[in-house]
């Protein structure tokens, strides 16, 4: 978020709630006449990866529910995490070039494709 929408945010929205991610979570204080509710919009704790909105929160951003405390979580839940895809974090398989680069060799059944044959 830019300074000038972080500011604006803060003087038109009230804080409804952050996360544990460290996001922080505004509401305006007007109704918007388009839309006849209020806006709802995030401030991002690092850099522009929304992907670290929780579902409970994503859930309230969309005006899926009204309140925007998350609902009792259950045993199986698993904690969320952001998309770690490009970064270092990311799952890589087995012979991938930056996971050691060495694959399984291959079979001798493969014959490469060729025009005309």
């Amino acid at each position: 978020m830019s300074a000038i929408e972080l500011l604006t945010t803060r003087l038109f929205a009230r804080k409804v709630g952050q996360d544990q991610f460290g996001n922080r979570y505004y509401e305006s204080r007007r109704v918007e006449p388009v839309y006849n509710r209020r806006r709802r919009t995030v401030a991002l704790a690092k850099g522009l990866d929304s992907s670290s909105v929780p579902p409970e929160w994503h859930a309230w951003l969309h005006h899926l529910t009204d309140a925007p405390l998350p609902p009792p979580k259950h045993p199986w839940q698993k904690p969320h995490q952001p998309n770690l895809t490009g970064t270092p974090g990311a799952w890589r398989p087995a012979g991938h070039d930056y996971a050691g680069g060495r694959r399984r060799p291959t079979g001798g059944d493969y014959e490469a494709w060729t025009p005309g044959a």
